[in-house]
């Protein structure tokens, strides 16, 4: 789960650095609110990298895809790109619930000792 999670916020970190520099172009926001907002955004997606897997971690990657998707409001592409990267959220944590659930398994199995076969001498 840790790999495909990180991936989709490594993915957020650069979409989020580029809405910023869409963001900057409304003469209605400030640059400095601009980047403090964004840069908070980019730093969690780094965070969340190295906590998704510990308890929190994958309610913490939930709120910052509501996060994404309410940054519509100042850049109207992000609710389309928040929907896909909440949609891809979605995916990383189910089916990377599913791969460590079968790793896991074949990590029992391999540890099983098995029926021994003759040696054939």
């Amino acid at each position: 789960m840790r790999t495909l999670c990180s991936s989709t916020l490594l993915g957020e970190f650069f979409v989020i650095g580029f809405a910023a520099l869409v963001a900057m172009k409304d003469p209605d926001l400030s640059m400095g609110t601009v980047w403090t907002v964004s840069g908070i955004a980019m730093v969690l997606c780094v965070l969340l990298c190295g906590v998704v897997t510990r308890p929190g971690g994958v309610v913490l990657g939930w709120a910052l895809q509501i996060a994404l998707i309410a940054s519509g409001f100042v850049v109207p592409v992000m609710w389309f790109l928040g929907v896909v990267f909440a949609a891809l959220w979605w995916a990383s944590v189910h089916f990377g619930r599913k791969i460590d659930a079968a790793r896991a398994r074949f990590a029992a199995q391999a540890a099983q000792p098995g029926p021994s076969s003759p040696d054939p001498a």
